[in-house]
C-alpha cells in the first residue's frame, strides 16, 4: 500500500483510494475527475446531501449516467441507520448495483462507507471489482472496520489523503497519474 498526503504517486495503482476527513472535498474531486475523464467510459456512482431549508436531511446517490437514489434520509423509517438517517438498501441495490455491474474502462466509486456497506451486494460487487482488472478510484471513509478496513488493506491498493491544502489540485493530479500508468 502506498500513501500520499500530498502528491499522487505516478504511476497510479489499478485501485486507488481517496480519502479524508468528512467535508474536506472527496466527492468534489472525485466529481471533477470524471468530468475531466470526459471520453472515458466510467461506470460508478457519488453521494451527494439533501438539504431542506439550509439543514442536512439525507443523502442521494447518483450514477454517472444519472440515475438517482435516495440513499438515507431522516424520513426514512428503516431497520438500517447510520446516525440519525435511515438507510434505504433496497433502493440503493437497485439502482447502484448494477451500475457497478456493468463494463468500462473505470470505476468511481464515492463512497465506500457505513452507509453503502450496509449493502451486502455493494460489498460482494466491490470484492469482485477489487479483485478484477479495471482501473478503480473510490472514496473510503476516514475510519471504519468490517469492510471499509479490508478495502484498505487490499493488496496494492494505493491510498491518497484529501486535505484543505491539496483537494483543488487532486482531481489533475489523479487524472495526470491515470495517463501515465496508462501508457506504461
Amino acid at each position: 500500500m502506498t500513501t500520499s498526503a500530498e502528491v499522487v504517486e505516478s504511476p497510479l495503482s489499478r485501485v486507488t483510494l481517496v480519502t479524508g476527513p468528512p467535508g474536506v472535498g472527496k466527492t468534489t474531486a472525485i466529481r471533477r475527475l470524471a468530468e475531466g475523464l470526459a471520453g472515458k467510459t466510467i461506470v460508478g456512482f457519488y453521494t451527494d446531501e439533501i438539504r431542506e431549508h439550509g439543514e442536512r436531511v439525507g443523502f442521494r446517490a447518483t450514477t454517472f449516467p444519472g440515475r438517482t437514489c435516495v440513499l438515507a434520509h431522516i424520513a426514512i423509517r428503516s431497520p438500517h441507520h447510520v446516525s440519525r438517517y435511515g438507510v434505504d438498501i433496497e433502493a440503493f441495490e437497485r439502482v447502484i448495483v448494477p451500475e457497478l455491474e456493468r463494463s468500462a474502462e473505470m470505476i468511481m466509486v464515492d463512497e465506500i462507507g457505513k452507509m453503502e456497506c450496509l449493502s451486502s451486494q455493494f460489498v460482494d460487487v466491490m470484492k469482485r471489482i477489487l479483485s478484477g482488472q479495471t482501473p478503480v478510484i473510490a472514496t473510503v471513509a476516514l475510519r471504519g472496520a468490517g469492510f471499509i478496513a479490508e478495502v484498505k488493506r487490499h493488496p496494492g491498493v494505493s491510498i491518497v489523503t484529501v486535505t484543505n491544502d491539496n483537494r483543488d489540485r487532486l482531481p489533475v493530479e489523479i487524472a495526470r497519474a491515470i495517463q501515465t500508468t496508462k501508457t506504461r
